[in-house]
């Protein structure tokens, strides 16, 4: 291996985020190499030969970065993130047992497999209750059920849809919220920076018009968000905390973590951190094949 890594950079397009890590890379004169993840090819009986040293995933497909870090990690070629990182945290039911295995405070979570016992896990935890898929991004099909009428609306919606996915019910109790959630991106062992999501809607996400502004990073918020981080099995994620009554609680950890509208927000240049850890990496793995 050459003493610089070759950092390719696993994409399906390149959008802002990715020209930003790209740009970073050719900045600093790193050598950096594109995979389209439409083109790319692996043979599962040999190491592929991708021409880097580590590999950023940056896949729009959560199948597609699954299955591609599932080849590249079982080979020994260090990616950021790892294939149980975006297994774990590509299922909201798996992220939230490895949250509450270590400890890590989030929002009363009920699992249930037909249409009749979502009803009952529904009722259970009381309304208003959020009703999620268990593979999703950017708050889409999340329900938020204010009554009985509207559980049994649906939930039957979901079951006539049939699906493998529909047919797993993921059910969380509503935290109410200051008008605000928080975001927060961790690299490493490092909350680097956070913003706050402000909307009228209960649904904040920016990707629906939720608003950012700067969130302070205090040592509470940088300890829940760097143990979440290692509950999933760490690398560079972003975290969304829910402010609860009771305290902070962690909803989520997102393993492709978006960033263009955080930049300036949080005064952070995440990508230049992001490529700071792959780097890391990298020279990690080179020195234990030295």
């Amino acid at each position: 291996m050459s003493s610089t890594p070759t950092v390719g950079v696993l994409l399906s397009r390149v959008r802002v985020e990715e020209k930003l890590l790209l740009e970073d890379l050719e900045r600093r004169g790193i050598p950096a190499k594109t995979i389209d993840d439409r083109a790319l090819v692996l043979e599962a009986e040999r190491r592929p030969e991708l021409g880097c040293d580590v590999v950023l995933e940056r896949c729009i497909q959560h199948s597609r970065a699954l299955y591609a870090l599932s080849v590249l990690n079982t080979w020994g070629i260090p990616t950021v993130n790892t294939f149980e990182v975006a297994d774990v945290c590509g299922n909201k039911l798996l992220t939230t047992m490895r949250l509450i295995r270590d400890g890590v405070p989030t929002p009363r979570t009920r699992l249930a497999f037909t249409p009749e016992s979502a009803l009952e896990a529904i009722e259970a935890l009381g309304y208003p209750a959020v009703l999620k898929p268990l593979v999703g991004s950017w708050g889409r099909l999340i329900s938020k059920v204010n009554d009985r009428d509207a559980a049994e609306s649906i939930l039957e919606h979901k079951d006539v849809l049939g699906t493998y996915i529909h047919s797993i019910y993921y059910v969380q109790e509503y935290v109410p919220k200051p008008g605000r959630d928080i975001r927060a991106f961790v690299v490493g062992d490092e909350t680097i920076g956070a913003i706050y999501r402000s909307s009228e809607h209960w649904i904040t996400n920016t990707a629906r018009g939720g608003k950012a502004s700067r969130c302070p990073v205090t040592p509470e918020l940088n300890d829940l968000c760097v143990r979440a981080a290692r509950a999933v099995g760490g690398g560079v994620v972003a975290i969304d905390v829910l402010e609860g009554p009771e305290g902070l609680l962690v909803n989520e950890v997102n393993y492709t973590m978006e960033f263009r509208n955080s930049i300036d927000t949080t005064g952070v240049n995440i990508p230049a951190k992001i490529v700071d850890h792959a780097l890391a990496l990298a020279r990690k793995a080179q020195q234990a094949d030295a």
